[in-house]
């Protein structure tokens, strides 16, 4: 659940915190035409070719130069004598977008001015200076543009939220992610991760295999995150796994508009009548109509059984027994936090979207990297059976043993993160840290400058991490210094002593898988629970490896990074 901070760009790449939807399942049609992506295989992922300026400036096209200029014109002269990218808008028909930022970094440095189109954007890096940004001074910045995409579906929910009503539902939304309800939970990413995996051995008996069946895991892996959700938040059983109501449709289908908004340059949706012209607009707004009114019955039900209490109390209750353990029953009992239907319905809306997708994305990713390191696969299942054994049950108490699964499940959002960037616009004048080989004065940003914090080159620089681009859960347990890099402490796992898993403490913000500072994911320990727990209980009992080669795993992103056609691979019963 990733209910964090996160998040993207005026319709280049909106990295949505939680929004994810597969073009290949639930009805969709597909990723065809988005416009900024192109699927990327596997080795260019990892590899991703620097392309020197001159080199770069002799391929654009005519459209890149006129954007460029126009960058200049309007705006290119805001940002001082920062290192300029000047960024080519065929790149938006090539590949990610942040493929292309990573390249920049290494040629322009950890802080540089990317010059796209009507304006420029401040491209971070680096630690330090996301480190300034969203912690030392955090309330200096708001999430500007990703609120006007996510506003028309979140609300004023956590993630678009402008400071002042964030600060409100914080106070309410944060206490309910606390232990006992954390605790309770297990056994809802148990039950349901039991029922996916009975799904699977069902269709051995069907098929009458005992050799092996082939399955799309990203889009299991989406039901399961869907249903967890569901059950967690508001207490509602989607069984997306087993059938597809017409709620189930909704969600994908605003989740899909959603994504469309985030990667289509023209916002075309605020044009007068849109709504009721535009056959995709009018069925987003049926969509959402439907998730409105479930919600609503939801809310309705939860007052008319509201009991009233302290915070305290609230955190007290024996949740192992309590029939509704979800956090709607724990803010709408929460005494002091009274707010109005739309509010609760905007809290709800934005659990729902971000916390369908951590678990979904670190499982499809942590699949595909496992089935490329068999030693490691095998490791993971040898402390699982040593754990549970073939037959056992995950319980809070064995959980915390399984630290081998949990380093991978890091490992997979280090090289994966959802989102790739974070995004962040000033409130006032402010001055970033120069950065690694940046200008030891620092850099002036005035008002209205939109950053970027590419949380995919922090994850994979060179200057913190060794071998970056290596599937590697063990380097979470080894100190790490680069003693080159002015200022940056180092990843040290004794740092944060008694911290569920390695964060942007223990990494002095090299790492964030979660974000950091206040606007942090309230829903971090819930996303990495349910994550354990699932791919646990896949690797118990079956074994799995990639149907054909992992350079035949494409990827697009549009909010989230995921595959084209699905991660299909052949799972075998574990003999």
């Amino acid at each position: 659940m990733t209910l964090c901070c996160s998040s993207s760009h005026l319709h280049l790449l909106t990295v949505l915190d939680g929004n994810r939807f597969f073009g290949n399942r639930k009805g969709a049609s597909g990723f065809g035409y988005l416009l900024s992506q192109k699927p990327t295989s596997f080795q260019s992922r990892i590899s991703c070719k620097i392309t020197s300026t001159e080199e770069s400036k002799s391929q654009r096209t005519l459209l890149d130069n006129a954007s460029n200029l126009l960058t200049d014109v309007l705006s290119g002269g805001r940002l001082g004598s920062m290192p300029t990218a000047e960024g080519a808008i065929s790149d938006l028909f090539s590949r990610p977008l942040f493929f292309a930022l990573y390249d920049w970094f290494l040629e322009h440095g950890s802080v540089y001015k990317l010059a796209f189109g009507p304006k420029a954007f401040v491209v971070v890096s680096d630690a330090i200076v996301a480190k300034h940004i969203l912690r030392e001074n955090a309330f200096s910045y708001d999430k500007g543009v990703l609120a006007d995409i996510l506003e028309p579906i979140m609300g004023k929910g956590l993630i678009p939220a402008d400071l002042e009503t964030w600060k409100q539902r914080r106070k309410v939304v944060a206490p309910g992610f606390h232990a006992l309800f954390l605790e309770a939970m297990v056994r809802t990413f148990t039950d349901c991760s039991d029922r996916t995996m009975s799904k699977f051995e069902k269709l051995f008996e069907n098929d009458n295999s005992d050799i092996e069946i082939e399955l799309d895991l990203e889009a299991e892996f989406s039901s399961l995150a869907l249903d967890i959700i569901g059950l967690g938040v508001f207490n509602y059983d989607f069984g997306s796994f087993t059938k597809e109501s017409p709620v189930i449709k909704a969600v994908y289908g605003t989740l899909f508009e959603a994504e469309h908004r985030s990667t289509f340059y023209i916002p075309y949706w605020k044009l007068p009548f849109a709504r009721w012209i535009v056959p995709r607009q009018k069925k987003f707004h049926s969509d959402l109509a439907v998730i409105n009114n479930c919600l609503d019955e939801l809310i309705k039900n939860a007052k008319e059984t509201r009991q009233e209490t302290d915070v305290e109390k609230l955190q007290q209750r024996d949740y192992a027994n309590l029939k509704d353990a979800s956090l709607l029953r724990f803010f709408v009992d929460m005494r002091g936090a009274d707010v109005n239907d739309r509010q609760l319905r905007d809290d709800l809306m934005t659990m729902l979207i971000a916390g369908h997708e951590t678990t979904a994305a670190v499982l499809t990713w942590a699949v595909f990297l496992l089935s490329q390191n068999p030693s490691k696969l095998k490791k993971a299942q040898e402390e699982v059976d040593s754990v549970l054994g073939r037959g056992g049950k995950i319980t809070v108490d064995n959980l915390k043993k399984l630290e081998y699964i949990k380093l991978i499940v890091v490992e997979s959002l280090r090289l994966y993160p959802q989102p790739p960037l974070l995004i962040r616009r000033s409130l006032k004048p402010d001055k970033l840290p120069g950065g690694y080989k940046g200008d030891k004065n620092g850099y002036s940003i005035p008002t209205g400058t939109d950053i970027f914090i590419s949380v995919y080159n922090l994850h994979r620089s060179p200057y913190y991490w060794d071998r970056p681009n290596e599937f590697e859960p063990e380097r979470f347990l080894i100190p790490y210094k680069n003693d080159s890099v002015e200022g940056w402490a180092g990843f040290d796992p004794s740092r944060s002593l008694g911290a569920m898993y390695p964060n942007e403490i223990i990494s002095d913000f090299a790492f964030l898988p979660f974000g950091g500072g206040p606007r942090k994911c309230v829903g971090d320990q819930f996303a990495l629970m349910e994550s354990i727990v699932a791919l646990s209980m896949l690797l118990q009992k079956f074994d799995v490896e990639l149907r054909g080669s992992a350079d035949a795993v494409e990827i697009v992103t549009g909010a989230t990074i995921h595959t084209k056609n699905g991660l299909w691979c052949k799972i075998k019963r574990r003999i």
